[in-house]
């Protein structure tokens, strides 16, 4: 049988890095088994969900990496759901309940004022249809809750958490469908997993009781259900996921210079018993990812971790892969030089400007300028002009350490530290160099 996953959001807003992490889990489980991702647009919620968020779902996951197979709307399934919602009314499975918002939430309060579990009454069951007729004679439409066989024992086996057990009298029939006849997470849920074949289904651990309903739910429409595993919810340094965090997507991570290899290594380990280190490549991070080292214990996202691996990440990409994104005029050999002082691609503008030039010298004092004027004569131009010219100017003054490299790299780059320099002179060049050297003597 072949996997199949599915990344199932609500497109309401925009992805969130906990949105983010469900989808890599979801696209690695496939391609480790070599099966298929599958991209569920779960737009049933017709005030909320927005064209425009769909389109940036899918922009986000191309920018991610994490192309789908195939891509699906629930707004273009309604009829299945309708059949559905039929053949479990006729099984008895559905059934229409009348109270309102406030007295469920009345009735909420009694039981646990009563130290009872909240869970609903099934009050509605026992409504004669003259009782119904008279509701809805009133203007009073129902809304549709799933009935749960309480003799039929809830378990399976979660890919995460081991094996689960649920007593179905102690949950809730599930509010499957709304008066105004809209459907809710549940039903449709369970019914496009049937029909596209999802074998697995990765979510976060607050979707447990919702999974414990929807086993009776596969079961009640004669199919098997997939196999399950909920995976720790992301939380912040300081405990719950904090609003800003929380909130943060993929344009944020754009906009702040984070590439989406960082982020993909980040999220695809946090929360195992991996260590998470800056791998660039997605195989190797697909070929080690396995549910069973997934902990139970909350995974901690944080923004300075993310950064860190993100250097690393900038540190290892290759000039064809950023090309587009340098500085005009910046080469292979620029980007090389350069490359292992950036935290960010877009930083390299900032060093690259040291070699365009102009750059700040500071003040140096008269034994300095002196040292300076006499670097400036002795500058020969070689394949390697920085090992030749320290080592010239060491001979000739007998200094060295920093006494010997700090002078020159502050006369040439305005700074205390930087690229290597023996890669970075011969990109500021010959007759620049010994601008940059005379102005300084001069002061």
């Amino acid at each position: 049988m072949t996997v199949k996953t599915r990344f199932a959001p609500s497109p309401t807003g925009r992805l969130h890095v906990g949105n983010i992490r469900t989808a890599l889990h979801n696209w690695m489980l496939a391609r480790k088994a070599g099966g298929q991702f599958v991209l569920r647009i779960d737009d049933t919620d017709a005030e909320r969900s927005e064209e425009r968020y769909i389109e940036a779902i899918r922009q986000d996951l191309a920018w991610l990496g994490l192309t789908p197979e195939a891509e699906e709307r629930q707004s273009e399934r309604l009829t299945e759901y309708e059949a559905a919602f039929e053949r479990l009314k006729a099984a008895g499975r559905v059934y229409p309940a009348y109270e309102t918002a406030q007295e469920l939430d009345l009735k909420r309060k009694i039981q646990l004022g009563r130290g009872l579990p909240p869970i609903y009454d099934r009050a509605a069951l026992s409504m004669g249809e003259e009782e119904r007729a008279g509701k809805e004679a009133e203007g009073v439409a129902p809304h549709w809750r799933f009935k749960l066989d309480h003799d039929e024992p809830i378990g399976w086996d979660d890919g995460v958490r081991g094996p689960q057990k649920f007593d179905a009298a102690q949950l809730s029939d599930p509010v499957i469908r709304r008066a105004d006849g809209s459907w809710l997470y549940m039903l449709p849920s369970c019914v496009d997993d049937i029909a596209m074949g999802i074998t697995d289904v990765l979510r976060g651990e607050d979707h447990v009781s919702n999974t414990a309903v929807q086993v009776q739910m596969f079961t009640a429409l004669n199919a098997e259900p997939p196999r399950f595993a909920h995976e720790a919810l992301l939380v912040g340094k300081e405990g719950k996921l904090s609003k800003r965090l929380g909130s943060l997507g993929c344009d944020a991570f754009r906009d702040r210079g984070i590439e989406p290899e960082a982020l993909i290594a980040l999220l695809a380990r946090l929360g195992t018993s991996k260590p998470v280190e800056p791998i660039a490549t997605r195989k190797a991070l697909v070929e080690s990812f396995d549910l069973s080292t997934f902990g139970r214990a909350p995974a901690k996202f944080d923004d300075t971790e993310l950064d860190r691996i993100n250097a690393a990440i900038v540190h290892q990409l290759d000039y064809d892969a950023v090309a587009a994104r340098l500085p005009a005029g910046m080469d292979a050999a620029a980007w090389q030089a350069i490359r292992p002082n950036l935290e960010k691609v877009g930083d390299a503008a900032e060093w690259w400007s040291i070699v365009t030039g102009p750059v700040s010298q500071p003040e140096f004092d008269a034994e300095t300028r002196a040292y300076l004027a006499m670097a400036a004569d002795v500058l020969v131009w070689t394949q390697t002009p920085w090992r030749d010219l320290t080592a010239a100017v060491k001979e000739a003054t007998g200094r060295k350490g920093k006494s010997l490299f700090l002078p020159l790299r502050q006369a040439l780059t305005g700074m205390d530290h930087g690229p290597d320099m023996g890669e970075l002179l011969p990109l500021i060049g010959e007759d620049e160099a010994r601008v940059r050297l005379q102005a300084a003597a001069r002061g």
